[in-house]
């Protein structure tokens, strides 16, 4: 018999302690959340899971799930079978997960989790919110899970320090807010990566890029340009970053720099650094700008820094200024143009009393395209332009749109329709891409070239010919 179970053996004479009743000896207004928490409660005075770390989570939590009917058994109460079912479910979710977010976490369909209030889960599904049928108990309950997911990667969160960035163990984001800063209560937001990332078909498949234009961009990236991926708030940046990131050469030595980690790069050659907070004392962190320093030393053929958002910008300049050409980022931003005054903006964050003409040159120097991502109206992610960055004239610096989105309406579905279309404007560094030994469909830059494009590519085994000469 495992160690769990010799702890709940005899559950139903030694978990009743004189005085307590059962559910059934109750009120009849207790609901089935009610009878989870008592249950819940009970398991925790038996057990101790994390000193059962070294089974399998399968047979861990079969493991609750029994202990957890044998006590449901020992409740003078009657219960239709999906109702006792669903309810040794959730009590296993309570006392080996996140409680009422693990259906959610479990869904792949799922790409974001907002709880607002106890009773308030809101999740989204292919860029639409819904409103989910789970719900805490209270209050104190989303609190007992926030401390469940910040103690494991000693990270603490109260009215001292009432927000936490965070990261669960399949990799997905989590930003925590409670009061009083969360005027409502404890708030927690999750954006999920799934463990198999998107890959470029994909993309092409969803209609978020066409095929040309995937072909495009992998060629921008083989040929060491240095690119910025600007976009609003889960726009899929970080998703295009990493697909982009896909196109590298496997012989070359990535360094990636995150606050907090989310890139799941397939290369062998990668080293990923994350940013560091602040400890109790209000002492050791590590900003992003640190890493970007520090990442000049270690010999990179690539730096890729997840966001910038502040000073680090005029680090990241610096490196792909000064050989480190191939580097990628991304900014919060809504246009090509907005993305460029962002940086400008952060460089002068950096503490560089720097005049802005300076500024504007480093940046004409060091970045060659504007990758623009956008979430349209329907919830589809898409890519709406790529920019050149081709100088200065005068103290503007100069861009040229190669290709943009034009919208053709919306169908009886509500879904937005469009194509990506060749401004007819042939980039500057097409010559550099022809100089790596790329060759580009000779048309590809021509105004008609993209108009035809308007629907997504289901399949994959796009571009043999360059995915072969990049694996060459």
């Amino acid at each position: 018999m495992s160690l769990l179970m010799q702890r709940l053996e005899g559950t139903a004479k030694d978990l009743r302690p004189e005085g307590t009743t059962t559910v059934g000896e109750r009120s009849g207004t207790d609901t089935i959340t009610d009878l989870r928490f008592l249950l819940h409660e009970k398991l925790l005075k038996q057990m101790d899971v994390t000193k059962l770390a070294g089974q399998e989570q399968s047979e861990l939590r079969r493991h609750v799930e029994e202990a957890a009917r044998t006590l449901l058994a020992a409740e003078e109460v009657a219960l239709a079978r999906d109702d006792r079912l669903r309810l040794i479910e959730e009590v296993a979710d309570e006392v080996l997960g996140l409680g009422p977010l693990e259906p959610l976490l479990a869904d792949p369909t799922i790409s974001e989790i907002m709880v607002n209030k106890p009773n308030q889960i809101y999740f989204e599904r292919k860029g639409v919110l819904h409103v989910s049928e789970r719900s805490f108990r209270d209050e104190d309950h989303i609190m007992r899970i926030i401390e469940k997911i910040v103690s494991p990667i000693g990270r603490r969160i109260d009215e001292s320090s009432p927000m936490v960035d965070a990261r669960l163990a399949d990799g997905s984001r989590v930003n925590c807010i409670i009061p009083p800063l969360a005027i409502d209560g404890p708030t927690i937001t999750i954006r999920k990566f799934s463990k198999d990332p998107l890959q470029v078909d994909d993309l092409i498949a969803y209609g978020s890029l066409t095929r040309e234009i995937a072909q495009f961009l992998q060629a921008c990236v083989a040929s060491k340009l240095n690119v910025v991926i600007s976009g609003g708030t889960g726009s899929g940046k970080t998703t295009l970053l990493n697909v982009m990131s896909s196109f590298i050469p496997s012989g070359e030595r990535i360094v990636t720099i995150e606050d907090p980690t989310e890139l799941q790069l397939r290369q062998p050659h990668v080293v990923r650094l994350e940013t560091r907070p602040p400890n109790i004392e209000g002492k050791g962190s590590v900003a992003t700008r640190e890493l970007v320093r520090n990442s000049l030393r270690m010999r990179p053929d690539r730096i890729i820094v997840g966001e910038v958002r502040s000073g680090e910008a005029f680090d990241m300049l610096q490196a792909m200024n000064t050989g480190h050409d191939g580097s990628l980022t991304t900014v919060h931003a809504n246009t090509p143009r907005d993305a460029l005054a962002r940086i400008e903006n952060m460089v002068l964050m950096s503490g560089f009393e720097l005049p802005i003409r300076a500024i504007r040159e480093q940046i004409a120097s060091a970045v060659q395209l504007v990758v623009q991502v956008a979430r349209l109206r329907d919830g589809s992610r898409r890519v709406t332009q790529c920019s050149e960055i081709t100088g200065m004239e005068g103290q503007v610096v100069t861009m040229q749109d190669i290709f943009t989105f034009e919208q053709q309406g919306v169908d009886e579905n509500g879904k937005v329709l469009g194509t990506m279309r060749a401004t007819g404007l042939r980039p500057k560094f097409a010559d550099r891409i022809e100089a790596a030994g790329i060759s580009l469909p000779a048309d590809l830059f021509m105004g008609e070239r993209l108009a035809a494009f308007a629907t997504p590519h289901a399949h994959s085994n796009w571009a043999p010919s360059l995915s072969a000469r990049l694996r060459t």
